[in-house]
């Protein structure tokens, strides 16, 4: 193809191109997953059947934030993030994310975590993309070993970091979405906006009885190794895992019903009570203003500077 620029590399050299990056990569995960752990469990093992609801204690602009304008401004700012073209915007993005972390004083750790839940769709796109984009004029391409088969596109590389750069900058901000209001509060913001009430109620009940469910497995998980289990490729090990989860699936709805019987003895009739009272501020509608205008820059600059 015509005005492709090809650069012909060693193949031994794809091992610093591809696999020395993702070695980095993948030991950084593990050294940010043993800190956050490091930094998330205390002396003793916390009762994790015990989930918090609470968003953290706080004074922050958004701790004050009416949830219902947090909710709409911190989305509709995503959905203008996704709209960026260009890396470099894609980085002060990514800087605007980290001074609204700064601000809102949420917990590095918490953030850490939802960071390390997207390594694996970041890292898909920056290793895929890059041998697999359709090749244009003007393109820059590497060649390893005088393999065109197997070339490495810039264009592909630029397009694929500037995604994982977006997505990273969007995952920073779930955490102040999320974390500078109580859940229930932030369920109750969404249902004023149309969200069915229903929706909200099995949100707060999934989240609450997750953590429970995982507690018991984990707590059947250690009585089975107790009595000699191990993992092992065997008929008796599919069996054993399978009544396994049978036994857990029963044990979750008998569970599942006594809450609802005792949700109804206390006076459920459809309906949670009411967490909060929102009232809707001109500060807060300022706030919102004020963030969209930078989400406007933001996508003007990409636009029109480069």
């Amino acid at each position: 193809m015509d005005n492709i620029t090809f650069i012909q590399m060693p193949l031994w050299q794809l091992a610093a191109v591809v696999i020395l990056p993702l070695g980095v990569l993948g030991a950084g995960v593990v050294l940010l997953r043993r800190l956050a752990r490091a930094r998330s469990i205390g002396k003793d093992e916390p009762d994790w059947s015990v989930p918090q609801l609470e968003g953290s204690a706080g004074n922050s602009p958004l701790h004050r934030w009416d949830v219902r304008c947090k909710i709409v401004t911190i989305l509709v700012y995503s959905f203008m993030i996704t709209a960026i073209q260009q890396m470099t915007t894609a980085f002060v993005a990514i800087g605007l994310s980290c001074l609204v972390l700064v601000v809102a004083r949420v917990s590095l750790v918490k953030v850490l975590m939802r960071l390390l839940a997207i390594v694996g769709f970041i890292t898909m796109f920056l290793l895929v993309m890059p041998f697999t984009v359709p090749l244009k004029a003007g393109d820059t391409v590497i060649v390893f070993g005088g393999l065109e088969w197997l070339h490495f596109s810039m264009r592909g590389f630029y397009l694929a970091g500037t995604i994982a750069a977006k997505a990273v900058a969007i995952t920073l901000l779930m955490e102040p979405l999320l974390a500078t209001a109580p859940l229930p509060t932030t369920l109750q913001g969404l249902s004023r906006l149309g969200v069915p009430e229903m929706a909200g109620q099995m949100v707060l009940l999934s989240y609450r009885y997750l953590n429970v469910f995982r507690h018991e497995a984990r707590r059947m998980s250690t009585g089975m190794q107790v009595r000699g289990f191990r993992k092992r490729t065997g008929l008796a090990t599919v069996q054993a895992v399978a009544n396994f989860l049978g036994m857990l699936f029963v044990r979750s709805f008998e569970r599942t019903e006594r809450v609802f019987d005792a949700m109804r003895a206390r006076g459920y009739k459809g309906r949670f009570p009411q967490q909060a009272e929102l009232h809707l501020r001109t500060v807060d509608l300022v706030g919102a203003g004020l963030w969209l205008i930078v989400g406007v820059v933001l996508l003007v600059y990409d636009r029109l500077a480069f």
